[in-house]
This record gives structure tokens, sequence and C-alpha cells, in this order.
């Protein structure tokens, strides 16, 4: 890439919302970023740098130290859309509707691909690939809350149905799904209860965050195979050394992280002995299905 490509600080601080100085720490103190530098010393930035900035900002929104961001960017990342081929296009269809708030459009794509692909390759190709490109683009972004709060209110509603119509034919037993963040909607979570069900596997998902103490209560009625704890967010303290210890002495199924949290507190977590999963939804999917095997 020639000079004349590159993107001068001042365009890249417009664009991310960070500031000069932060730029330059995260460059000089922590090694984050590498822009290159002219004759004169001015640093200019490509697009794979506003992308990195994008998602050291996204591990900072998740509760992370910026110190402890660098070994997390190294986390596989989906690849970009490639128009010339049939998933890319439908990626940046989709991404487009998203951001324009065209429901008609998102209703007759996610439609047409639920009959088409199994839940896999939806969540593999289509959208964790979308929900990440849109979740770096809300780190700054003007407008940012309302797309994320749309994006998530009208994929829920979809994938609710589908997955309380595929628990009506389930007479398997479940697998429980626990959202342990304050988020609202944690579409991580959703796309493995898709993936999941679509297996043959009931789902029972608490959505709300609750005291990790109080599971053991629906865990002892529900009898579940295994109880799969998530958050895209930092654990606070008092859940990650109180709460969860006490909660694996008294659960006879199988205990598992996902999501971001499983990353930011891998160590804590094996000392713990709950498994934990890979970030992605669908490479989470595919450690859990292979731990557990057939539905029963």
């Amino acid at each position: 890439m020639s000079t004349g490509d590159m993107i001068p600080i001042r365009e890249v601080c417009k664009v991310t919302g960070v500031n000069p100085v932060t730029l330059r720490a995260w460059e000089r103190r922590y090694g984050l970023i590498t822009p290159h530098r002219t004759e004169k010393g001015h640093r200019l930035y490509t697009e794979a740098n506003i992308r990195q900035i994008q998602a050291i900002l996204l591990w900072l929104s998740r509760g992370v130290t910026v110190s402890q961001v660098k070994p997390l960017l190294d986390s596989p990342i989906p690849a970009e859309n490639d128009l010339s081929c049939p998933w890319g296009a439908l990626r940046q269809t989709f991404l487009e509707a998203m951001i324009t708030f065209d429901v008609a459009l998102l209703n007759q794509q996610i439609d047409r691909a639920l009959r088409l692909y199994s839940a896999v390759e939806l969540c593999n190709h289509l959208l964790e690939p979308v929900l990440l490109q849109l979740h770096q683009r809300w780190q700054g972004q003007f407008g940012s809350q309302l797309e994320e709060v749309f994006c998530n209110s009208w994929l829920r509603t979809k994938l609710a149905a589908t997955l309380e119509h595929a628990n009506a034919l389930s007479s398997s037993r479940p697998i429980i799904l626990v959202n342990l963040s304050d988020e609202h909607c944690e579409m991580g979570l959703w796309l493995l209860a898709l993936m999941l069900s679509a297996d043959g596997y009931r789902i029972d998902m608490l959505e709300w965050d609750i005291p990790a103490s109080e599971l053991s209560l629906f865990s002892d009625q529900r009898l579940p195979v295994a109880m799969v704890l998530y958050s895209s967010q930092a654990l606070p303290t008092a859940k990650l050394r109180r709460q969860l210890p006490r909660l694996g002495k008294h659960l006879p199924a199988i205990v598992m992280m996902a999501g971001p949290a499983a990353m930011i507190h891998a160590a804590e977590l094996g000392e713990l002995d709950i498994t934990t999963l890979p970030e992605r939804a669908t490479l989470a999917y595919a450690t859990l299905i292979e731990r557990l095997g057939a539905p029963s």
C-alpha cells in the first residue's frame, strides 16, 4: 500500500473517537498498533490499523484494562466480506439492511437463509461475521446505541421464535444457557442456542443477570445435561471468587463458560474446574458438541 492510501492521525481520531495522545500511548507503551512513519516522522494508518483500533475499543468496552488487551487481539476473526462470493454478498446486504433499519429486507433474507442453510452455516458465514462488524462499528460511532438496540431486538425476536418451535419438538434433557453480564441481550448466547437447538437439544435460556449461587435451584428442577455461562464482559470479583466456586460444588451437570469472559478469566476458571469455551459462538458450539455427544 502506498502512503497516499494511508490515513493521517487526525482522520483516524475522527473515525474512531480516540484522541492522538491515547493512540501514541497504545503504540509506545503497550505495542498495540504499529503505524507507518514518514521520513518526517508523521504517523500514517491503514484500514487494518483502524480495524485493530476498533477491536481494542471493543475489548476495553468489555471491561478489560488496556494492559491486558494485546493477547486478546489474537483471537480468530471471521473473514471480511468478499462480494464476489455468495456469502460475502449476503453479508453485505445483511449489514446494510441492519444499519438502515430495513426490517422487510432483514426478514426476507433471514427467512430464506434459514430454509437454505444449516444453523452452523448460517452462524458461521453470516450472523457471526456481521455481528462482529457491527460491534466494531459501534465503538465511538454516532447512532451506535440506536443501531445496537435495533439489531439485538430484531434478531432476538427471530431467533426466539425459531428456538420456541424447536423446543416444542424436543424431548431431550435441556442445556441451560445463562447470561452473567449486565447486557440486555447477548447475541453470542443466542447464536449458540440456535446451533444447539438445531442438533435436537432443548434449550433453557436465562437472559437476565442473576446471582450465580441461585442457579442450582433451577438446575435441581430441570436436570440439564450441561450449563453454559456466558458474558461478553469481565466478571465482577464477587461473582468470580465467591458465587461461581459455590455453584460448581452444587451442580451435577457439566458447567462451562463461553463468550469473551472465558478468555478474560481463563486462568481463574480453570482453577474452579469450569471448562472454558472459545470466544466465538461457532467455535464454542463445536467444542461443546464434542464434549456432550448426541442428545439423550
